[in-house]
């Protein structure tokens, strides 16, 4: 199929090379040119600007948009759905807020144009592992790009196929999932990032109480020196908390068993918040990740290792580096992790 990309960061260019390799063809642009020069060198088509992208497109077209959610995704919404003709779609596979999906899906249909909220999980590993696909919007236009979101998906992979599901949506063990009308694609992936941050949080803790084990407030007799990247390795092996997330704090580990190249001041996101307002107006209890939300502006004021370790996570899964070490934390930007 053909696809229009905009937006090249970590993960839209990634997303982009994964297209192509899977035999689509990939029209790119980006603000700054050098991610197009690359792609191009690869055999993607470049676009100079987003006329550009639309006039190489054939109809009906399909735009992926793969921006930092807020002004500048709903600045490019509003350009390019300017462009757009009746029966284009136009895709938001950021982090958007879902209710702001909402709206734009109206304004849209109002010109006959589909808007399809994709939420993407799979970070800087995407291109090697695929992505984690929730996906918001009319069922015709996702039906439509269903070729775009299996070459997007991880597959089945070597993960057990779960016994009764033969009744269900065969596309959710490929990876990819249409959760529902416009909205409801970045709704499940902003609780999925709420429970990340429960997760992340617990692993935190975890690996602070076996580090605190060897610490001066114990009698010298009941300290243990603890091995905590070989604990983190052998956890990964068969347990009943093995996940992605503790083979990344795995490696982090190993490489560094102290985490110095991190403060432990972490960064949070439009996602962890909206997910506790949505709780809220819902009067759900969300002990867990309310707790691991109010954890990281803790972190702000005092550090430990625990929140190293969560610093340690966000880099290895995101490549989001530490607010004021050298680049952008992703926590700036509202709706990213």
């Amino acid at each position: 199929m053909q696809l229009g990309i905009i937006g090249l960061g970590r993960m839209g260019a990634n997303i982009a090379r994964r297209l192509h390799r899977a035999g689509h063809e990939c029209v790119v642009y980006n603000r700054t040119p050098k991610p197009v020069e690359e792609l191009a060198k690869e055999g993607l088509m470049p676009a100079q600007d987003i006329a550009d992208l639309v006039k190489k497109l054939d109809a009906p077209r399909a735009i992926w948009l793969m921006l930092p959610a807020g002004a500048v995704t709903e600045a490019m919404v509003q350009s390019a759905g300017a462009l757009l003709s009746k029966g284009d779609i136009l895709i938001d596979g950021g982090n958007s807020f879902y209710k702001d999906d909402m709206r734009r899906a109206k304004t849209l249909q109002a010109k006959e144009i589909s808007y399809i909220d994709v939420g993407t999980s799979g970070g800087v590993w995407g291109l090697a592992r695929g992505y984690c696909l929730m996906i918001g919007g009319p069922k015709q236009a996702v039906d439509h790009l269903d070729p775009i979101f299996r070459s997007l998906a991880p597959g089945l992979g070597s993960i057990a196929r779960t016994p009764g599901r033969e009744r269900h949506d065969p596309r959710a063990e490929y990876g990819y999932l249409h959760a529902g009308p416009a909205g409801a694609g970045h709704f499940v992936k902003m609780v999925h990032n709420g429970i990340e941050y429960g997760l992340m949080q617990a692993y935190a803790e975890g690996f602070g109480i076996l580090l605190g084990k060897s610490g001066a407030r114990l009698p010298e007799d009941e300290r243990f020196d603890l091995d905590l990247a070989g604990i983190a390795e052998v956890w990964r092996r068969g347990s009943v908390i093995s996940s992605w997330l503790l083979d990344l704090t795995a490696m982090a580990l190993a490489e560094d068993p102290a985490l110095a190249a991190f403060s432990g001041e972490v960064e949070d996101s439009g996602e962890g918040r909206w997910t506790i307002e949505a709780a809220v107006e819902e009067a759900v209890p969300a002990n867990v990740l309310a707790a691991s939300l109010f954890a990281r502006f803790r972190s702000r004021q005092d550090h430990d290792f625990a929140d190293k370790l969560l610093s340690a996570m966000r880099f290895k899964f995101g490549g989001h580096v530490e607010h004021g070490a050298g680049g952008d934390s992703g926590g700036n930007v509202p709706g990213r992790r």
